[in-house]
């Protein structure tokens, strides 16, 4: 019987509800490894995860055997969980509905893990509403602006 191989790279992007700066910085590092475990436990591989104050960045090679809405629907759901059992902030955490979804091919890999490690010193020159544009238009994907995350200006 043949197997099934396969090489999808997927950048993974997604807000905090209201854009609203809830992720501490302190806190970073054990949502980078709660968010781990879950694409591990779903059987998929973590390349590079960054979480800013508003919104987080995830690299993952994606095998054919899960959707990706229903990864991120996984990983959404259970770091909300996670931030609100920790009592993170005050009131209740949740993130944006939506997400961006962006793949690329094993030449780039390098360059998005360190386009992501590197989100800090990216976002003192550009907004997260402008680095989402961005790739928006990069990928050709057509939009319309009133279905976009809820902007913080």
């Amino acid at each position: 019987m043949a197997n099934t191989y396969t090489q999808i790279y997927i950048q993974i992007v997604f807000a905090v509800k209201g854009r609203q700066h809830l992720i501490p910085k302190e806190n970073r590092e054990e949502l980078h490894k709660f968010i781990s475990g879950i694409v591990s436990n779903r059987g998929q591989k973590l390349f590079s995860i960054f979480a800013m104050p508003d919104h987080v960045h995830i690299l993952v090679s994606l095998s054919p055997s899960i959707s990706i809405s229903d990864l991120v629907r996984d990983i959404k759901a259970g770091s909300s969980k996670f931030i609100n059992d920790k009592n993170w902030i005050n009131g209740k955490f949740s993130w944006q509905e939506g997400y961006g979804a962006f793949s690329y091919s094993k030449s780039s890999v390098d360059a998005v893990v360190k386009y992501i490690l590197n989100q800090e010193e990216h976002h003192k020159n550009k907004s997260f509403k402008e680095e989402y544009l961005d790739f928006l238009n990069k990928f050709e994907i057509e939009y319309d602006s009133k279905y976009l995350f809820d902007w913080i200006e």
